[in-house]
């Protein structure tokens, strides 16, 4: 912990910016002890799960200000908007039951069609953005229209609170988004590879399922190539992109990740301070002869055999 607040460079000179994945003012509360250079993934569902009813506008406010304040006004929060659908259901905000619910009403599909929901967020963490730097992050987003119509909704209740719209990007967890990562830069500010459903969906694999989930591994080959598209059409429109999946607190993946082009990792808060070490010991030129080869690798096995580049 002695060098958990340095921060995370390559031997030579590549800055990695190391954030957190929270669910909450407890959590919030932890990551600059840690050495969390802010927030790369608050998961809003803390508000609206365990409940009989959706959290008022005031409630969700009050929330959300506690926790930028919590990090103060230097680092950066990222905010994503309710993702529940799935395996995540509430029952005040009911869909039809669903043969496969995974590819059904998920994340910004559910605050598109309910969009009274969707609002009330957007008008709360506006209402809370004046305590901090924060970012909203739309969930799940798998076509282009579906940004244009979150940022309208985004635009129109900034400009009715009289304030400017806040920074937004979206989650790149659905192939489609990967591939089309070029076009989707140039509507969103952002993007954070979401690796846990990105992996699921690429493979066609329940990261759930009790014989299919050993084999949902971020680092297929074709799932590393995925993260390298969408770092090429992030980085071609100047966004950041960042990794908040599972992957991004293996250690074997940091340096391949690294290599790929990412700029952020938010990890698990018992994982920065070691993630951020990693880091310091390795070199980017390494990294990035590691990610080419894995690149050409045709197997997870074959990926994971690689040698890890850098050292003490």
């Amino acid at each position: 912990m002695a060098h958990a607040f340095e921060p995370a460079v390559t031997k030579d000179g590549k800055r990695i910016l190391i954030v957190a994945n929270i669910g909450g003012l407890e959590d919030a509360q932890q990551v600059t002890s840690l050495g969390g250079e802010g927030v790369g993934l608050l998961r809003s569902e803390f508000l609206f799960l365990g409940r009989a009813d959706a959290p008022g506008e005031d409630e969700q406010a009050a929330c959300y200000e506690a926790i930028l304040k919590s990090l103060g006004s230097d680092r950066p929060v990222i905010i994503r908007t309710l993702d529940v659908g799935g395996d995540k259901p509430l029952p005040y905000l009911p869909v039809p039951r669903e043969d496969n619910p995974f590819l059904g009403e998920r994340g910004i599909r559910v605050g598109l069609d309910r969009p009274e929901v969707l609002r009330t967020q957007i008008r709360a963490v506006l209402r809370a953005s004046p305590a901090g730097r924060v970012a909203l992050m739309f969930p799940m987003v798998a076509m282009m229209q579906e940004l244009p119509d979150a940022k309208a909704v985004l635009a129109e209740e900034a400009k009715a609170l009289g304030m400017a719209p806040l920074p937004c990007g979206i989650m790149v967890e659905v192939p489609s988004a990967a591939v089309m990562a070029d076009t989707f830069a140039q509507e969103a500010d952002f993007f954070s590879i979401g690796t846990n459903d990105l992996t699921q969906y690429t493979l066609a694999m329940d990261r759930g399922h009790p014989k299919l989930a050993p084999q949902v591994d971020a680092l297929n080959p074709a799932v590393l190539h995925l993260i390298a598209q969408t770092v090429q059409g992030g980085h071609a429109h100047q966004r950041t992109v960042a990794i908040c999946g599972g992957v991004a607190g293996d250690a074997h993946a940091v340096p391949i990740l690294v290599g790929l082009g990412i700029d952020e990792l938010s990890v698990s808060l018992p994982a920065i301070p070691a993630i951020k070490t990693q880091i310091r010991r390795l070199t980017y030129t390494q990294c990035r002869e590691l990610a080419q080869r894995a690149l050409r690798c045709a197997t997870v096995d074959e990926v994971r055999a690689l040698e890890p580049q850098g050292g003490d």
